[in-house]
This record gives structure tokens, sequence and C-alpha cells, in this order.
């Protein structure tokens, strides 16, 4: 009974990438990697406030890594599609290494100064914007269409799974004192990955399927041309253009939602016994809600076979979690505020799961990292924005807030359903 049990439990659909070498390989990089990731997020703020006690200068420093990342990031599509995906995450990971190894040792010596934080964030952002257009289109090539959606469930959420671990261990590093530790302990992830990325076998694709590979030079009027190709692909698409704008929309209330909307609901509602509480426990409490109801949904798309409908299965997720959303902006206690965020993050778990896979499937693979690339880009113009209006809005009211972040999300759901692409694309 016990063997049979376990047989069972291994011929779910979530595991089925697993025996594929290529995408174990790029599984266990990427879970170390986001590990890693952890002690650079917790310790480049810390750091900068440190260095200069200043809000200002920390807003800056990150900001550098995010406007650096999208003004590269189409050219890391184009080129994504021209040169190997593979070639180009591997680069990425060893250039990551080595500046996270140069900014320990700088801070290591006590020379450490804030233009030097401000050259790693801008570092960071030009290769991120490299790295993340490949990453998003190599999984296609390493697996069968069918195992999309399990491949994305396995990635995504272990990287979420990873993520408390990782933050955890690098408070532990951080607390001893040890900031050059923590990007020490960082470069080391990127060495593992990058050693994972190496030992991945590419499979030669038919020249139908795939862009040139050429090998003289490739020009800027090439790599502006072939841009123009992604973008305009995009747009003549239905599924694929119908699919970028449901994901911007509903990533661009999302976000203010999930962070600046929360932060402000914990301290204005939930302050705690002390009226002075800025709502901490709150915050921590109503964040792991949404996590782990994010984490079953990407785990739940991963088990699930669902070859057709999957649009309006997507379209129903998205309005659970927009109805979720904007009852957390009528909750009047905790517990229920975070049993709601707990459907909703399941809602939407299932749901960014199972569009991505379907967007990975529906793109010709000859322009998939141009693709990815286009989605990539909203994200970094479009979060910094969301956070700037979710702030303003919620100093109005933060009611206000999550009703009008929640309508949008319904709003995207009821456009989407008067799409025949989404309607009826399987």
């Amino acid at each position: 009974m016990k063997v049979s049990s376990i047989q069972r439990v291994r011929r779910l659909p979530l595991w089925r990438p697993l025996g594929v070498r290529n995408f174990r390989l790029l599984w266990m990089g990427q879970a170390i990697s986001i590990f890693g990731d952890q002690f650079y997020f917790i310790a480049l703020p810390l750091l900068t406030l440190q260095l200069t006690g200043s809000a200002f200068s920390l807003g800056t420093v990150l900001m550098a890594t995010g406007a650096t990342r999208a003004v590269f990031e189409l050219i890391g599509g184009a080129l994504s599609d021209r040169f190997s995906p593979r070639t180009l995450m591997l680069a990425s990971n060893v250039l990551r290494a080595v500046l996270t190894i140069i900014i320990a040792v700088i801070i290591f010596t006590g020379v450490i100064q804030l233009w030097h934080l401000y050259a790693l964030s801008i570092a960071f952002g030009f290769v991120d914007a490299f790295f993340y257009p490949a990453y998003f289109s190599v999984t296609p090539r390493i697996v069968l269409e069918e195992h999309l959606t399990a491949s994305n469930a396995l990635l995504r959420g272990t990287n979420r799974l990873m993520m408390p671990l990782g933050a955890a261990a690098a408070g532990l590093i951080i607390q001893a004192g040890s900031f050059a530790a923590a990007f020490a302990i960082d470069a080391m992830t990127f060495v593992f990955s990058a050693a994972m990325i190496y030992c991945i076998v590419e499979e030669k694709r038919s020249a139908a399927n795939e862009e040139p590979r050429q090998t003289e030079k490739f020009r800027l009027k090439e790599l502006f041309a072939s841009i123009g190709e992604g973008l305009r692909y995009s747009w003549s698409h239905p599924l694929v253009r119908t699919l970028l704008f449901f994901i911007s929309a509903v990533e661009f209330s999302f976000a203010g939602l999930s962070t600046v909307g929360l932060a402000m609901i914990s301290k204005t509602r939930f302050p705690g016994a002390d009226p002075e509480s800025i709502g901490a426990a709150a915050f921590a409490t109503m964040q792991a809600a949404f996590s782990c109801g994010m984490l079953i949904g990407m785990f739940l798309a991963g088990l699930i076979n669902l070859p057709r409908q999957r649009g309006r299965v997507i379209i129903g997720m998205i309005a659970l979690a927009g109805v979720g959303f904007t009852m957390v902006g009528f909750a009047t206690d905790i517990v229920s505020a975070a049993l709601v965020l707990v459907v909703t993050g399941i809602g939407g778990g299932l749901a960014n799961i199972l569009v991505m896979g379907w967007l990975q499937a529906r793109t010709d693979v000859r322009v998939l990292g141009r693709v990815m690339s286009l989605l990539t880009f909203s994200m970094s113009v479009l979060e910094p924005l969301s956070f700037a209006l979710a702030g303003i809005m919620a100093d109005v009211s933060v009611t206000i807030l999550f009703f009008i972040g929640g309508s949008i999300m319904l709003a995207a759901s009821l456009l989407s359903i008067m799409s025949p692409a989404m309607r009826t694309s399987d």
C-alpha cells in the first residue's frame, strides 16, 4: 500500500518535468539562486541606510536597478532569440557572481561608499535585463508543451518557498553584523546556478523554429529591427496580445495592493494593542496568508491537467482575486482579512501559472525571448507606477484603494470574456 501511494504521487503531472535532466538542472540552479538573492535584497537596503540614514538614498539605489533593467530588457529579449538563452543565463550568473564578490571585498576592507551601491544596482539592472528574458524563454525549449504548466508551477512555487528561507538565513547573518558574508553567500549561489546551467545540453532545433544564429556581428540596426519584429508579432497575434494586456492590467493592480495596500491597512486598521504600533504583526500575518495561498494555487496548477478551457479558468480565478482584494478593503479584523487573502492567493497563484504556460506555449519559439522581454518590460514600468498611485490613494482611503484595485482585476476579467481569443483558445 505504501509503495502504491508513492507511485501514485510520482505519477502526478507536477513531477513529470523533473524526469527531464535539463529541467532538473535549471530547477536546482534557480532554487539556490533565489535563496541567495534574499541575502542581496535584505543586505542592500540595510547597508544603504547604515551608510546614509536616508530614505531618499535608499529609494534611488533601488530605483537604479529597475530603471536600468527597463531600458535594456527589450534588447535582452532580442538577443535571447538571436543567441542561446542558456549562454546568456550562464554569462549573467557569472557576471552577477563577480559583482557580488567585488562588493563583498569592498565591504570587508571597510572602504564601502554610497556610489559603490549605485554602481552595483545599475550593474545588476543591466545584467538582469538579459537574464530574465532568456530564463522565461528557455523552459519551452527543454520540456514538452504539455509539461509547461507543471514546469512553471515547480519553478515559481519553489522560488516562493526559497524566499522566506533565504530571508530568514540572511537576517541571521546580517544581524551578526556581516554584510560582507551576506554578499559572499549570494555570490556562491550564483556560482552554483552557473554550474547547473553550464551542464544543460541544448537540443538543436530546426531552422524553421529558430531565429537564425548568425556568427557575424549583430549590428545595431538589426537589433532594433529584431525588437520591432517582436513588437509587431505581439500585436498581430490575437491571443498573445490579449494575454499581455491581461497580465499587465492584473499585475498593475496587484503590485500596489500586495505591498503598499497591505502595509497601510495594517498600520491604520490593525495596529495591535499599542496605538503607536505600525501594525508589523498584522502586515506579516496578511503577507504570510497571501503567500501561502499563492503557493497552494501554484502547485495546484501543476497538479491538474487542463488542456482545454484554460482561458475561462484564468478569467474566473482573476475575478475571484479581484473580489477577494475588494473584500480585504472592508475587513474589520485580521482573521477575516487573512482568510480572504488565502483564497485570493489561491486564485492568483493558479491563474499566474496557467497564464504563463499558455503564453509560452502559444508564442512562436522564434520570437519567444522578445515576447517575454515585452512582458518583463511592462512589469518594470508598471510596478513603480502602481506603488506610487497606491500610495496616493491609500493616503486618501485604504478602502478606496482596495476597491479600485479589485475593480481593475474584475474589469480585466470582464473585458477578457469579450475576447474570442481568451474564450475559445486552448
